[in-house]
């Protein structure tokens, strides 16, 4: 949170204040970024040490893994594209889901569950931990490129934002793909089929048709740009949806928030 707020320092010191000071700002933000990063890191793997086995048996600490993975993603794209300044807009949707996570979401260190004690848990949720990270840092990204095509001059250019957005959902979308076959074997194993069209199956099949779509849009002339864009948004509230109405209202064999 900390290092949004400098992030959002960074944007008023830009208006108001020296290039310098602004720019110092920044730097002094992206450190603190990378600070909170490795300490998190540290936490995650202590977390997985102290329950002896994999970090990733709830869902607090599936929304802690997504916030870190996140953070890392955002920091690389900051280092490849040079877009610091938009840090304020990428790192406060995380830092929201890492304050929803720990306030309401916390439990304690347990074993993990009878139904989860596979090495497919290592494979399959992985996978879809990194889904939903980069998917939820595509569909901001793709936000923002609404914004900077309506006029905003204090974001990079629009084709910047969408190139971006639309490499991450590649990344996204194969990574969702191999967590939705890795997810199936496991099905296949533990309960004896594929695919039951489980609620948790159900809406992850709806989401990569919504990125299929968008991946479809993206590259098909006259749905390029602000089109393409709001099936990328459609689809990060898919994930979300996926993420939190599934696990924690609905009642399904994936039932393990």
């Amino acid at each position: 949170m900390a290092a949004a707020l400098f992030g959002a320092g960074e944007h008023s010191f830009g208006r108001f204040a020296s290039a310098r000071v602004a720019d110092l700002c920044g730097r002094l933000g992206l450190a603190l970024t990378v600070l909170g990063a490795v300490l998190h890191a540290v936490s995650v793997v202590l977390r997985g040490i102290a329950g002896g086995r994999v970090p990733w048996g709830n869902m607090y600490e599936y929304l802690s893994a997504v916030g870190l993975i996140a953070v890392v993603a955002w920091l690389y794209v900051v280092w490849r594209h040079g877009v610091r300044r938009l840090s304020v807009f990428v790192l406060l949707p995380i830092a929201l889901l890492l304050f929803l996570a720990g306030n309401q979401l916390y439990t304690e260190v347990a074993p993990l569950q009878p139904a989860l004690r596979s090495y497919w848990i290592t494979i399959h949720v992985a996978a879809a931990i990194m889904a939903s990270s980069v998917f939820l840092l595509s569909g901001v990204l793709s936000g923002l490129h609404l914004l900077s095509a309506r006029g905003r001059s204090h974001l990079p250019p629009a084709e910047i934002l969408d190139r971006v957005a639309y490499r991450a959902g590649v990344i996204g979308f194969a990574t969702l793909t191999f967590a939705i076959v890795t997810g199936a074997i496991w099905a296949e194993q533990a309960w004896g089929r594929y695919w039951g069209w489980d609620p948790k199956e159900t809406f992850a099949f709806v989401s990569w048709l919504c990125y299929a779509a968008y991946l479809h849009a993206r590259s098909t002339a006259g749905w390029r740009g602000r089109n393409s864009a709001w099936i990328n948004v459609i689809g990060m509230v898919a994930v979300l949806f996926n993420l939190f109405f599934v696990n924690l209202v609905t009642v399904g064999l994936h039932s393990y928030a």
